[in-house]
């Protein structure tokens, strides 16, 4: 039974995301959900064993993948050996996540609507096609937070325009699928500072 008090920690990793042809230096949040016995990873990023270091001696009760570009995903297999936890990955995603790891398929499906249990609370997966078509967040109405991936960030939607995007879609999945929960929930994003609900409304038009 996991004791403590449930929290959020994030763990910035450095590194690398290419796709199109073109590749840049990027700075991303892993988020690190659960308390003093076990924790959810959102996100494997660059690091394997800075993220490790990070949980210490916690059980991961699954890495959970918001999208599979590949700074989001380029650590999930060392990461899953280091731990044992399984990686979660939308299946709309397949494509992209088999050119970072052509050998090693993810454990298991996310799914919209699906619950996933850490530390006797609840996230709930919404999917959130446009930045990639199988892009997901997560929603933690207990701690009323929301991790939206590249999906949403401080100042708007995620970057849209290459492969496997689509600006109309993201627009919608946002409006539609985030901006619909309360105002003050905490918006944890993949790069960069936080924001809320609240923040972000006026940044994503109605159509």
């Amino acid at each position: 039974m996991s004791t403590g008090t449930v929290r959020v920690e994030r763990v910035v990793t450095s590194g690398t995301f290419s796709l199109d042809g073109e590749t840049f230096d990027v700075d991303n949040n892993v988020w690190l959900v659960g308390d003093d016995e076990e924790v959810l990873i959102v996100d494997a990023a660059h690091d394997a064993r800075t993220i490790r270091e990070a949980v210490a001696d916690r059980r991961v009760t699954a890495i959970v993948c918001t999208h599979a570009h590949d700074d989001h995903i380029d650590a999930a297999a060392e990461l899953a050996e280091l731990t044992g936890a399984p990686v979660l990955l939308h299946p709309d995603d397949l494509e992209l996540w088999s050119a970072t790891h052509p050998d090693r398929a993810p454990d298991g499906e996310l799914k919209d609507g699906q619950r996933i249990t850490v530390a006797g609370i609840e996230l709930q997966v919404i999917h959130n096609p446009g930045h990639t078509w199988g892009s997901c967040s997560l929603y933690a109405s207990f701690l009323d937070a929301v991790f939206t991936g590249d999906t949403l960030f401080h100042g708007g939607p995620g970057a849209t325009g290459r492969s496997y995007s689509d600006r109309p879609t993201i627009k919608a999945s946002i409006r539609d699928r985030l901006l619909t929960l309360p105002g003050d929930t905490d918006v944890h994003t993949g790069h960069g500072e936080d924001t809320t609900i609240a923040a972000e409304r006026p940044h994503i038009p109605s159509p």
